[in-house]
């Protein structure tokens, strides 16, 4: 078998109001749609050129306690239903493959590194929206196997699970791409606020400057590959702020792509936006340089 590799990374936004029809989100947007949804299809380009066959899809949604957690069910299909908001998000169809093998060799590296992880095969395992609406998005035919954010794990914590599932590739033979599904600053509006700008995407709507401005420094230093500087900054900054699951998904996607060594480049395949006072991009990193030692 053939070494596998990561053939590419990404930040994904998976907000509910993306999945809502284009009518409602044009009036939303006071008149021009999320420019999120068409970053979508500029995301599923850089897939398709990928040549990618997996999809390592890092769940902010999905918590877990005690322990890391890879899906490692065969196949998925049903109708979604959030339970966070039932009335915005639901009938969501979903059908795809899950890459049991790759799960079952994350929990074989997990376990050879002392690494407190599991693969989990339950058919009735919930689904969560940090999967489904990215799958629904931008997924067409590769397996997809989701990662848990585990509520109890550290920053370091978090960049050790990546560097398995890194290696995990690796044995695997695949050609895996990751893709940290959720956004960067992950503070609400409260329930009665009244977004400042009509156009309910705009960054003068996320919850506050510190934030936005907090998300604009970290987005340049994504774009120059500063992954370094970014770590070295995370719990004093990006965990207080907080980044969505305490940032569980950029983590363990540096994790696999080396960590502090990691110098993947990104580029914004979107427009930074609000959602509901939480700060969104779709960023791609390209990893055509990384060899990670994992």
């Amino acid at each position: 078998m053939s070494q596998g590799k990561i053939v590419g990374a990404a930040i994904a936004s998976h907000h509910p109001g993306l999945f809502q029809t284009e009518e409602f989100r044009i009036a939303a947007g006071d008149g021009r749609d999320s420019d999120l949804v068409q970053g979508f299809l500029r995301l599923r380009e850089r897939v398709e050129a990928s040549g990618a066959e997996t999809i390592v899809l890092f769940d902010t949604h999905w918590f877990t306690t005690g322990c890391h957690l890879v899906d490692a069910g065969s196949h998925y299909e049903g109708v979604f239903i959030s339970d966070e908001m039932p009335w915005y998000l639901h009938g969501q169809k979903y059908n795809y493959d899950g890459d049991q093998a790759l799960a079952k060799i994350c929990a074989e590296v997990a376990s050879e590194r002392k690494v407190v992880a599991r693969a989990i095969d339950e058919p009735t395992l919930p689904r969560h929206y940090a999967t489904i609406n990215v799958v629904n998005a931008m997924i067409r035919g590769e397996r997809v196997m989701s990662v848990g954010s585990c509520q109890t794990a550290a920053t370091e914590d978090f960049l050790e699970m990546g560097a398995v599932i890194g290696e995990a590739i690796k044995r695997s033979g695949r050609k895996a791409m990751l893709l940290a599904s959720g956004a960067l600053s992950h503070k609400f509006r409260n329930i009665n606020a009244v977004p400042p700008h009509p156009r309910i995407y705009h960054p003068d709507n996320v919850s506050s400057d510190f934030n936005r401005e907090s998300d604009y420094r970290a987005i340049a230093l994504l774009e120059q590959g500063k992954h370094e500087e970014i770590l070295n900054r995370f719990d004093q900054e990006y965990r207080r702020v907080p980044w969505e699951a305490w940032g569980a998904h950029y983590l363990q996607m540096i994790g696999a792509l080396g960590g502090y060594d990691c110098t993947a480049k990104g580029i914004a395949l979107s427009e930074y936006e609000n959602a509901h006072g939480t700060g969104n991009i779709h960023i791609w990193f390209d990893v055509s340089q990384e060899n990670p030692r994992n």
